[in-house]
């Protein structure tokens, strides 16, 4: 009776934090829309970054929104030990990402417009690997977001954002949803898992990435056609060497890592395996 009361009670306060993220993610969306609009403008020098802002500020809060609804009304918080855990790790995953673009890139002028060559997208797709698609994506959506807001990359941040964001969540599905990676298997099974799901991220970002790329870059900040094209065609090139790389070295530090953080308990179970009565 007492422990029933006890998970009534945490499942109480679990409802109230997830109104209290709804609420706070209606309000920032609210205030979004408003800056958004009101910072619009043509395609000059400066006058972009804060409607770049604006835009990265919208899809933080339409996910947290999102994440708020789902939380409220379908589904169930996870448990505060799990979550501690893998903030924790989200947190550090956020900072490899943000040092894996910021510090380790070459840059490709295109006109006004640039793209780079960087190690960012191996520490996103790691982290999907090892945290899941929500917490996979949203570390690798912050850390690469920070990385544009901070460089000369500012007015991409917001495709960075929602890209990022989609490459850990369709990570986290095959690896996790569908293969049920942190499970015991064999080696060799756990090998092909990891660098199926890296591929099926790349694989997304390889096509999105430029597309996505010239419709932002040409209709939502007014650049001109003809460098929108030009950077597109770059971007798909610095994209598809991006993705190479990353499914490669994010294979190999998940496979190297994945027995360490076993042995240490810091390996994060995401798909355990429901008791047989």
């Amino acid at each position: 009776m007492k422990k029933t009361s006890e998970k009534e009670s945490n499942q109480t306060a679990g409802r109230k934090k997830s109104y209290i993220l709804l609420f706070a993610g209606l309000a920032l969306l609210l205030i979004s829309i408003a800056c958004t609009v009101f910072t619009y403008g043509g395609y000059e020098a400066g006058a972009d970054r804060p409607y770049a802002y604006s835009l990265t500020l919208l899809f933080v809060s339409v996910m947290l929104t999102l994440r708020g609804v789902y939380t409220a009304f379908i589904g169930v918080e996870p448990s505060q030990k799990a979550d501690v855990k893998r903030l924790a790790q989200a947190g550090l995953l956020a900072a490899l990402c943000y040092i894996g673009f910021s510090v380790f890139k070459i840059d490709l002028t295109v006109g006004t417009e640039k793209t780079a060559f960087h190690f960012g997208n191996v520490f996103c797709v790691m982290a999907a690997l090892l945290l899941g698609g929500y917490w996979g994506g949203l570390a690798g959506a912050i850390g690469m977001t920070v990385g544009d807001l901070t460089t000369a990359y500012v007015t991409s941040a917001p495709k960075t954002f929602l890209l990022k964001l989609c490459i850990g969540l369709i990570v986290g599905l095959v690896a996790h949803k569908i293969f049920k990676l942190s499970r015991a298997h064999s080696a060799k099974y756990v090998t092909g898992v990891t660098i199926l799901a890296s591929a099926c991220g790349m694989g997304f970002n390889i096509v999105a990435d430029p597309l996505v790329g010239y419709f932002y870059k040409t209709y939502l900040l007014g650049v001109p056609q003809e460098i929108s094209k030009a950077l597109a065609k770059m971007s798909a090139v610095t994209t598809f060497v991006n993705a190479i790389v990353a499914v490669i070295a994010a294979s190999f530090f998940y496979l190297a890592l994945r027995p360490a953080l076993k042995k240490s308990g810091l390996f994060v179970q995401l798909d355990a395996e429901k008791p047989t009565v």
